[in-house]
C-alpha cells in the first residue's frame, strides 16, 4: 500500500508536541496515563491533522505561483485524486490504518499485555463447536497473579470454573497437522484485529493469541489460541433450530414482547430486525474493503445484548490490498455460496505487492463487485429465516437443487417448486420481503451498470427495510416498558 503519510515523522512530530504525556509515562499510574499515551482517536486526529497542514501550506506556496489556468488544472486534479483516494475500498482510509492506526494498536496492546498472552492466563471449558481449521471453547480469565491448580484445568473439573472467575471468553485452538489451518487462523487473526479498528461494532471483541507452551490432554505445544471476549452462548443457527423461532429471539430484539401487535407481523418484524442488523455489518466490513466469504447463521451470533456480531474470518478476504485472495481459491460452503462460485472472476490475476493493489483497488472493486458475494448468502439466510421447510439441511440442499435448475432466479423456482415453502411472511405489506429476496438471491449481473444483486447499502434503502416498522415497534416497546 502507496504511503501517504509518513509515520516515523509523524511519530517525532507528535511526541515532541506533547512533553508532558511521555513524561508521565514513568509515573506510578502507569497504566491510567498509558492509555492517555496511545489513545487511538487522539492519536490519529493529531497525526493527521499535522500531516495536512504542512501538506496545505506546501500545496498554497505552489499554487501562489503558478498561472490562473494551471491553478484551476491542479485544482481539478486533487479533487479527482481525492475522490478516488477515498471510494471503495478507501485507499486513503486503508493507508492510515496501515501505517498509523496499526502501529498504534501494536504498541498499546504490548503495554497493554495484550500482544503477550499465555496459556495460563485463561482456563478452558466446555466444548462449544469444531470447524475445518479449528476447535471452539468456552473458557474464563485467570485474574492477574492468581495460582490456579493444575488440577483444576482437568476436564472432570472444568464445569467448576464460572463459581469462580467472572470474565468469560470464547478460545478457538487452531488444528496443527491439517493443511491450510495454520495459515487461517493467522489470517483470522489480523481480520481481527483490522475490524477492530475499522468496525469494531460488526464482530466479536477479539482479545488476542497465545501459543501453547506444553503439551497435555488440551494443549499441544507451538499450537495457536485465538481469545475473544465472551458475547454469547448461542449463534443464530442454534435459535433457527428452535421451533419457537423466530420468537425466541423477541425479547432480545426488543427488549420485551411485542403488544398489539399479531403473531406472524411478530415474527416479520423480528426477522427484519435480524436482517437489518445482518446487511448493516456487512455494509461497513465491505466499506473497509474486507468480504467475508462464509456468512451463514452459524457464523452470526447472537449477544447478550441482541447484537448479531460476525465471527469466524478465517476464509475472509481484504480485496484492498490482495490479502488472503487467491483467482482459483474458494472457501465456502455450498449451501450459502453464490452461483458465480468465486469473490472475483477466475482470470483476475494473483494480486500484486500491496503498495500497488492498494492503489488499484478502486478499479477493481467498481468493475467486479466482490462485496456482492456476501450478499447472495444473506439472502439465503433471509430465506431460511422466513421459511420453515428451509431451516433444515434436506430442505436447503433441496431449495439449492431446484434454484440451480431455474438459472437462479426465485420468482420461477417459486412457479415450478415442488417444495411446500411457506411464503407467507415474505408476502406481507405487498410482498416487500419477497422483493428484497429476489434481489439478493439471484445472479451477480455482468459490467458496472448491469447488477443483478443489490449490495449491502442499497438492501438497507429497499422499502422492505425503509419504513422502519421494526424500529417503530421496538421504540415503542420501550415506550410502553417506560409507562407501565
Amino acid at each position: 500500500m502507496a504511503s501517504l503519510v509518513s509515520p516515523t515523522a509523524t511519530a517525532l512530530r507528535f511526541r515532541h508536541s506533547t512533553p508532558n504525556l511521555i513524561w508521565s509515562i514513568s509515573r506510578r499510574n502507569f497504566a491510567i496515563k498509558c492509555n492517555a499515551l496511545f489513545n487511538h482517536n487522539l492519536l490519529t486526529y493529531n497525526s493527521i491533522h499535522l500531516e495536512l497542514e504542512q501538506s496545505l501550506s506546501q500545496f498554497q506556496h505552489l499554487a501562489a505561483d503558478l498561472p490562473e489556468v494551471e491553478k484551476w488544472g491542479l485544482l481539478v486534479l486533487a479533487g479527482v485524486s481525492w475522490i478516488y483516494l477515498t471510494a471503495r475500498p478507501g485507499v486513503l482510509v486503508g493507508a492510515i490504518d496501515a501505517y498509523i492506526s496499526a502501529p498504534l494498536q501494536a504498541g498499546v496492546d504490548a503495554l497493554s499485555g495484550r500482544r503477550s498472552l499465555k496459556r495460563t492466563d485463561f482456563l478452558v471449558g466446555d466444548r462449544l463447536g469444531e470447524g475445518s481449521f479449528g476447535i471452539v471453547y468456552s473458557g474464563v480469565v485467570v485474574p492477574k497473579n492468581g495460582i490456579v491448580d493444575e488440577n483444576l484445568r482437568s476436564k472432570s473439573r472444568r464445569n467448576r470454573i464460572d463459581e469462580s472467575f467472572k470474565d468469560k471468553v470464547i478460545l478457538k485452538k487452531v488444528k496443527i497437522g491439517v493443511k491450510g489451518a495454520v495459515e487461517c487462523g493467522e489470517f483470522e487473526e489480523w481480520f481481527n484485529y483490522r475490524l477492530s479498528r475499522a468496525a469494531p461494532e460488526t464482530c466479536a471483541e477479539f482479545l488476542g493469541s497465545f501459543v501453547a507452551d506444553k503439551t497435555n490432554t488440551l494443549f499441544t505445544k507451538g499450537e495457536k489460541w485465538l481469545v475473544w471476549k465472551y458475547e454469547g452462548d448461542l449463534d443464530l443457527g442454534d435459535y433457527m433450530k428452535d421451533r419457537n423461532f423466530p420468537l425466541n429471539l423477541e425479547a432480545l430484539m426488543f427488549g420485551r414482547v411485542l403488544q398489539g401487535v399479531e403473531s406472524m407481523e411478530r415474527n416479520a418484524l423480528i426477522i427484519k430486525q435480524v436482517m437489518r442488523q445482518i446487511i448493516t455489518s456487512l455494509m461497513k466490513i465491505h466499506n473497509t474493503g474486507i468480504v467475508h466469504r462464509d456468512v451463514k447463521p452459524s457464523n452470526l451470533v447472537v449477544t447478550k445484548k441482541g447484537q448479531i456480531k460476525l465471527i469466524d474470518f478465517g476464509a475472509a478476504t481484504d480485496l484492498r490490498i490482495g490479502k488472503n485472495y487467491a483467482p482459483d481459491r474458494g472457501l465456502l460452503d455450498p449451501d450459502y455460496c453464490p452461483p458465480e462460485l468465486y469473490v472475483m472472476p477466475e482470470e483476475t490475476p494473483i494480486p500484486p505487492p500491496e503498495p500497488i493493489a492498494a492503489l488499484l483497488s478502486p478499479i477493481l472493486w467498481q468493475l467486479n463487485s466482490p462485496d456482492l458475494f456476501d450478499m447472495y448468502s444473506a439472502g439465503i439466510v433471509l430465506l431460511q429465516m422466513a421459511t420453515p421447510g428451509l431451516r433444515t439441511a434436506a430442505g436447503l440442499k433441496n431449495f439449492n437443487n431446484e434454484l440451480k435448475g431455474v438459472g437462479y432466479d426465485l420468482n420461477r423456482w417459486r412457479e415450478k417448486t415442488r417444495m411446500r415453502a411457506d411464503l407467507s411472511i415474505l408476502d406481507l405489506d405487498s410482498g416487500r420481503g419477497w422483493d428484497l429476496a429476489t434481489k439478493l438471491v439471484s445472479e451477480r449481473g455482468v459490467g458496472v451498470f448491469k447488477r443483478g444483486r443489490l449490495s449491502a447499502a442499497a438492501a438497507l434503502r429497499h422499502p422492505y427495510f425503509l419504513l422502519g416498522a421494526d424500529q417503530a415497534a421496538a421504540a415503542l416497546s420501550k415506550f410502553n416498558f417506560i409507562n407501565q
